[in-house]
């Protein structure tokens, strides 16, 4: 009771860095020393994965610093969320009879073991959704502008900039906006939400209850989803700075461009939304207006029961040491 209360008198000031996703009919909540996965399965029941988690800068210290840091713990996340999706997919899939796997899985199977298919299915996963993710977001703005600027001769280098800019964000809230309207994806964001409210019920230092877990809010300044969009600013301040300098027309030498200082606006953006995150005053507050806006597309109010996973899954990784998990 002592402890509650201590954890309380922190109010709103405390801030957690643990962190989730939301799944298929699950969550997933990243503490500092474990991983923990729950999906409520077609049953009723919850299903729970829970494993220790080893950081990158604890195996290799150099990873830990400062615009490194950014980039590892960017694909490590990824890999993480492959599969853990894949693990909350094992319990939603086609209800008709198994089919036999194939003669290429098998052979697969065989020579790399079912451990080394699964990993290589992860690593494939990661990077068909990295180059889904740039091709979308990156280089398909570039294109399009391209081929305005065939359409228009002698375009402005400045001009080009600004529309590549413009195309890059509507490209990216549209896509938002469409899987929110999706029946399935819609079920996925009401868990999100349910995760954001979890861990809001936790900073606040409140028992962790399907009653105070509901009346928090749903809107995350530390949302993947922010990050995005930080990326995506980022990208547009960044390469209008080097275009500037270096004027470059070829679509696909500008291509070439963005996909070179990708890890560099990775690792700029890891860092401001980890200054963001600190701190609250009114410049972050600004900062983090349009990620907790684009919020409204990518979390929805949850039931009782996905607040009750994320309940669960939030309890799964609470630090053994109290305070050890603070941002």
């Amino acid at each position: 009771m002592a402890e509650e209360k201590q954890h309380s008198s922190c109010g709103s000031t405390f801030k957690t860095m643990i962190g989730g996703q939301a799944l298929i009919e699950g969550i997933m909540m990243m503490g500092p020393e474990k991983k923990a996965v729950v999906v409520r399965k077609p049953d009723g029941t919850l299903e729970e994965q829970v494993s220790d988690r080893v950081l990158i800068k604890d195996k290799y210290p150099i990873l830990g610093l400062p615009l490194l840091r950014g980039v590892f713990n960017f694909g490590s996340s990824m890999a993480n969320g492959v599969k853990a999706l894949m693990f909350s997919a094992e319990f939603y899939g086609d209800e008709e009879e198994e089919e036999e796997p194939s003669k290429f899985e098998q052979w697969l199977e065989r020579r790399l073991g079912s451990e080394a298919m699964y990993s290589m299915i992860v690593t494939l996963a990661v990077i068909l959704g990295m180059a889904f993710s740039v091709g979308l977001f990156i280089l398909l703005p570039t294109a399009v502008v391209g081929g305005l600027g065939l359409l228009v001769q002698d375009m402005p280098m400045w001009v080009r900039n600004v529309l590549e800019g413009v195309v890059r964000v509507i490209i990216f809230v549209g896509y938002l906006v469409l899987c929110s309207k999706t029946k399935d994806i819609h079920r996925v964001f009401q868990y999100h939400g349910a995760e954001h409210k979890t861990i809001f019920c936790y900073e606040a230092g409140l028992p962790l209850t399907v009653e105070n877990v509901r009346k928090q809010p749903r809107h995350h300044p530390r949302c993947g989803t922010s990050f995005l969009f930080v990326v995506i600013v980022v990208a547009i301040l960044l390469s209008s700075f080097v275009f500037s300098f270096v004027e470059v027309t070829n679509v696909f030498a500008r291509m070439g461009i963005h996909l070179l200082l990708l890890p560099v606006v990775v690792s700029l953006t890891y860092e401001i939304n980890r200054l963001v995150g600190r701190y609250d005053n009114a410049l972050t507050r600004v900062m983090t207006a349009p990620g907790l806006w684009l919020q409204n597309y990518t979390t929805f109010e949850p039931d009782d029961s996905m607040i009750e996973v994320g309940i669960r899954s939030l309890e799964l990784v609470l630090p053994s040491e109290k305070g050890k998990d603070a941002w």
